[in-house]
């Protein structure tokens, strides 16, 4: 059996308190939302005290919920979807 699913993917800015956990933190979150890391880079803000995270990631489910979840952890100060785009995967069952 083949079918055809769904992925939207997304480019996912975070700015966040650097701390040794922050950047684990955000994946765990992407990772139990059911999304998977497409590509990521993460660079020291100006003020050396904050961290940009860029990800982009893919999924068949709404952005939604991750963008939530991410603004929810204590470290995280900002979120912004950035880009949503759809491609398709094969798959054999």
């Amino acid at each position: 059996n083949v079918g055809e699913i769904i992925m939207m993917q997304h480019q996912v800015n975070v700015s966040a308190r650097f701390n040794p956990e922050t950047l684990e933190r955000v994946l765990r979150v992407v990772r139990h939302r059911g999304f998977h890391v497409c590509s990521m880079n993460m660079a020291a803000a100006s003020d050396a005290q904050n961290i940009n995270i860029e990800l982009t990631v893919a999924s068949p489910r709404s952005v939604d919920l991750l963008f939530s979840q991410l603004n929810k952890l204590v470290d995280v100060a900002h979120v912004a979807i950035c880009q949503s785009t759809t491609t398709s995967q094969q798959i054999r069952a």
